[in-house]
């Protein structure tokens, strides 16, 4: 089993700018590119910051209303420098969070959601820029058919990690929802595949309907080995 790698998914022709980089520049490159965020980059290619979208708007948002209809708005120090910035300098925000390629697409996830960004710069193990990965690019491992991930399933998941003979559990994956059917050695053993099957990539759930030939999960309670017994979960 492995997860897909961000070197697998991110975008390699990164768009980038300087810390003097205009304002109008970086707006223009925005729309050019169909982009929403440039990292912005040192004389060595090091990311330093992003400016992005809610970045530039922020000009824009602190403008009076002509009409005097709007309330005025009372930023915080740092978004009002923002708002009078310039260059990319005084846009972006810094430091910038970046990600490895070789992390896989939950580590990038999680760095996504601990800091609250969209998208991460990456970089080589010298720090500078290799590419880009934003949240619409981890979304894409939910695009994988359910034949690819019902051999991973068969495959990795069952018969390489856990041993499981490919005819003792039936697997059926339908728009990304997995189902199990079969019969496991242990009762122990009915978590370990749903955990697994759901850590798969592209798996939106898992429901398991799977009979265990020995109850190992309280052997004081007398339990008799050779009795078959159903267990259902969903994850």
């Amino acid at each position: 089993m492995r997860h897909r790698l961000v070197s697998d998914l991110m975008t390699t022709s990164v768009v980038r700018v300087h810390p003097d980089t205009g304002f109008k520049e970086i707006a223009k490159l925005l729309a050019e590119y169909d982009i929403t965020a440039v990292p912005v980059v040192d004389d060595d290619d090091r990311p330093v910051g992003v400016v992005s979208e809610a970045d530039l708007l922020r000009k824009e948002a602190a403008q009076l209303d002509p009409a005097g209809l709007l309330p005025v708005l009372h930023p915080k120090p740092a978004s009002r420098a923002k708002a009078e910035a310039a260059t990319a300098a005084g846009l972006m925000s810094a430091p910038a969070v970046t990600a490895r390629p070789q992390w896989t697409v939950v580590e990038a996830a999680q760095v996504m959601e601990r800091h609250r960004v969209k998208r991460l710069p990456v970089v080589d193990e010298t720090g500078r820029l290799v590419g880009m990965i934003s949240r619409a690019d981890l979304l894409r491992v939910f695009l994988r058919g359910d034949r690819a991930i019902r051999e991973e399933i068969n495959g990795d998941v069952l018969l390489r990690t856990l041993g499981i003979a490919p005819d003792a559990i039936l697997v059926r994956v339908v728009d990304g929802r997995v189902t199990l059917r079969g019969t496991v050695e242990r009762r122990s053993l009915v978590p370990v595949v749903v955990r697994l099957c759901g850590g798969v990539d592209g798996v939106v759930d898992v429901s398991a309907d799977l009979e265990h030939r020995i109850d190992d999960s309280d052997t004081s309670a007398g339990s008799d080995p050779g009795t078959s017994r159903r267990s259902q979960l969903a994850s």
